[in-house]
């Protein structure tokens, strides 16, 4: 769905000793290993202690009424990226028959590395287009389609829905004459053909700068504005893709230029403007599982038959008249009469949408991103709603954010700072994304004399620049690669032979790490390096184990002790390990004695194996319960994937990884991103550790990281960065309005938002339920 803006060389493993075996001391897919040293000008510190989760290590009355607090003395210096090697999106500038200054157009992308944009009017002329245009991503050339059959008028306002990856719906919109249209018609993308279909049921009022979602072959239309006086509509109905009947119309939220998702049987409602024309940033989510209404097709009465004729085109009409050609470049096509269907006029007392109905209000939150600064754009990827914060005239990139919000936590996290994402001099006006979640195109152009010429008379061209985002980079798995639930990651494992099939993972996890006697098959050996059980649980991470990289952290000696078997099928290894087949079809020493010594942790070693069985990070297989993979465990794993050349394994750790970062493993999994090449989660567990830093320092993960590691996170904070604590620090809280309790020690301060929350609860949830 698009959105509609309302406005125009060697590889170091960081477990035990250098791998003895030839083939696997260099595996094909090594990259060479990134410094770990950056510049601590990139990092922004907030001295809120607590936010984080619990912290085992730490010892309680620690801290006193002279307690020392990091703080940023300028938190707006050095914001650029100084080290080079973070990930930036790319502004690229398009060819061919750049659009007009479209404002609430409707831009989709539709697979096959294209974007269409459809309708739309021009910021200075007013003209008001039916054109439809084709972006082709591989040459970034902008064409203007030929299409036929029945062109619908010009439009603005409508939106465009992607349906069974070949069919655009478009609904709704306003014409040139502001009138609010309530038609559907049909793009075919192959044949460039348009269809209206004979609709049936109570037709919606029409509208425009609504919302639309598919479910299950029905299209969801929602809200937006209608009427002479620009009433906000409320209401939420569907219209049945199998037969074409519209159903009937429910009250659900008033909101226009909002977004609207699908996830979890329900649908999401997310920003836009209310009825008192305010930016929202309230979340609103309608229950659809268990109401008839919603699951059964709609029933058709005899007081509400509104079928709207359909008109059929004796021949194809043919494609856009090249030769009238308005002052904007392009011709508004209105040679096709213009649809007003009948509306179904809304009852005043339209009855609740059945189902229940939820709201969210974020009262505040260091992360969560205000709506009335910027211009923003909402995406929905795997069950996590993503906000761009744009630049706008009042507002710069370095004020600006992505943010994500866990639809599954409700919880809001910041996944980079503005200017990691834009580049400075531009505005952007339209967002789309793929069809799988991971990669999302903001279109916009230039404000800055220079950059770019301006259009051929003088005006700015809003879609010249598109701007590629992959999603992936920050973590997100796309539709197509959801995590299980958590309710589903504790369940046993146990071999329970009179249960059914679970899926082809459950299944062969029963058969992980069983002895060939028990009859599961077995036929190969991995052995790994022995957990040392007194040193805690840490203790058997890789963080300890830092190879070659201080002159003061020896080596793990060649007779380090090993761990007790894991018994594996090296069928599967072969399939799903590329390492091990080249490996194995080499003949090398492992293939004769089919044994593998792998010199890392025991725990990272056996959930790595039992990933290639599974192609989950979830869970270790047990006889007895399946215990959740600890996060010092897939940190490792994390390493692992970059040694062995594994990207799906990469991606699942550092969206696990991101998502789940607390105290306790903050700084392994700063440690471990950083000998990973993984630049953007490095530098999100390094802010994470300077914000937490006063519990951070008394874990066990930060004690036992090597002396060099030690001096490189201190450096992370910020180069204006001080410590300040006593009579100077009192004054500094009681600036920010900071309360202590009866021992005259501070609860929580935040300094990037200089807001105080009562607790550490508090300040995690951030929130009000209505």
């Amino acid at each position: 769905m698009a959105q509609q803006p309302s406005t125009p060389g060697q590889a170091l493993s960081i477990f035990g000793n250098p791998v003895a075996s030839s083939t696997l001391a260099q595996p094909q897919s090594l990259q060479p290993n990134s410094q770990l040293a950056s510049s601590a000008s990139t990092i922004q510190t907030s001295p809120a202690p607590g936010a984080g989760g619990t912290d085992s290590g730490s010892a309680p009355g620690s801290a006193t009424s002279n307690s020392t607090y990091i703080m940023p003395n300028s938190p707006l210096k050095n914001l650029g990226l100084a080290d080079g090697h973070g990930y930036r999106p790319r502004v690229t500038r398009t060819l061919g028959n750049r659009p007009a200054c479209l404002v609430n157009a409707s831009v989709t992308h539709c697979g096959n590395d294209q974007i269409f944009a459809f309708g739309g009017f021009d910021q200075y002329t007013d003209e008001v287009y039916n054109h439809v245009l084709r972006l082709d991503l591989s040459t970034h050339q902008w064409s203007l389609v030929d299409n036929y059959g029945d062109i619908p008028g010009v439009r603005m306002g409508h939106t465009a829905t992607l349906y069974q990856g070949e069919k655009l719906l478009v609904f709704g919109g306003e014409n040139e004459h502001r009138t609010y249209l309530s038609d559907l018609i049909v793009f075919d993308i192959k044949t460039s053909h348009w269809t209206k279909p004979q609709v049936a049921g109570p037709i919606p009022k029409g509208r425009a700068r609504h919302a639309t979602v598919l479910h299950e072959d029905k299209l969801f239309v929602i809200g937006g504005i209608t009427g002479r006086d620009n009433y906000v509509l409320d209401d939420i109905c569907f219209l049945d893709l199998k037969t074409y009947t519209w159903s009937r119309s429910w009250r659900f939220v008033g909101r226009f230029d909002h977004s609207a998702y699908i996830w979890g049987d329900r649908v999401w409602v997310f920003g836009g403007l209310s009825q008192d024309m305010d930016k929202s940033g309230d979340l609103w989510w309608l229950d659809l599982k268990g109401s008839p209404a919603f699951e059964t097709p709609p029933q058709i009465g005899a007081f509400d038959r509104h079928s709207a004729s359909s008109r059929q085109s004796e021949s194809p009409r043919p494609p856009y008249a090249q030769g009238a050609v308005g002052a904007s470049g392009y011709a508004a096509n209105s040679r096709t009469a213009q649809v007003n269907t009948p509306s179904f006029q809304l009852k005043a007392y339209a009855p609740t949408a059945p189902g229940a109905i939820s709201a969210l209000k974020f009262a505040s939150g260091p992360n969560n991103p205000s709506q009335g600064q910027g211009y923003h754009f909402h995406i929905y990827s795997a069950g996590t709603l993503l906000d761009f914060q744009t630049p706008a005239a009042t507002i710069t990139s370095n004020l600006c954010s992505l943010s994500a919000l866990d639809l599954g936590t409700l919880r809001w996290q910041k996944l980079a700072e503005g200017h990691e994402v834009f580049k400075s001099g531009y505005r952007w006006h339209y967002c789309t994304m793929n069809n799988e979640g991971t990669k999302a195109w903001l279109l916009g152009c230039p404000t800055e004399p220079g950059l770019s010429d301006l259009g051929p008379n003088g005006y700015e061209e809003y879609l010249s620049d598109i701007m590629e985002i992959d999603l992936r980079r920050y973590g997100f798995l796309g539709s197509g690669a959801t995590p299980d639930p958590r309710n589903e990651l504790r369940r046993s494992v146990a071999r329970i032979v009179d249960q059914p099939s679970r899926g082809l993972g459950s299944d062969l996890a029963k058969l992980f790490n069983q002895p060939p006697e028990s009859g599961s098959g077995t036929d190969f050996i991995v052995t790994a390096l022995a957990s040392d059980a007194d040193d805690g649980e840490l203790m058997s991470t890789s963080v300890t184990r830092r190879r070659g990289s201080d002159a003061d952290e020896p080596w793990l000696s060649p007779d380090a002790p090993t761990s007790q078997p894991i018994y594996v099928h090296k069928l599967i290894l072969q399939a799903r390990w590329p390492h091990f087949a080249r490996l194995y079809s080499s003949q090398m020493a492992e293939f004769h004695t089919k044994k593998m010594h792998i010199p890392e942790p025991y725990s990272v070693v056996k959930a790595f194996l039992l990933y290639l069985y599974t192609d989950s990070i979830h869970g270790t297989s047990d006889e007895a319960s399946d215990a959740v993979t600890d996060l010092a465990d897939v940190a490792g794993l994390l390493v692992m994937s970059n040694i062995y050349g594994i990207p799906h394994l990469r991606l699942l750790c550092v969206n696990r990884l991101s998502k789940e970062m607390d105290v306790l493993h903050a700084c392994v999994i700063w440690y471990c991103a950083g000998l990973a090449n993984e630049e953007w989660l490095r530098k999100r567990a390094a802010k994470f550790c300077l914000t937490h830093w006063g519990r951070v320092v008394r874990t066990m993960g930060f004690l036992q990281l090597p002396r060099g590691a030690l001096v490189e996170l201190s450096q992370e904070v910020d180069t204006e960065g001080r410590v300040i604590g006593g009579e100077e620090l009192e004054f500094v809280e009681g600036l920010h309005g900071a309360r202590y309790d009866g021992r005259g020690r501070k609860e929580s301060i935040s300094s990037q938002q200089t807001q105080m929350v009562e607790s550490e609860a508090e300040e995690d949830e951030g929130m009000e339920i209505s």
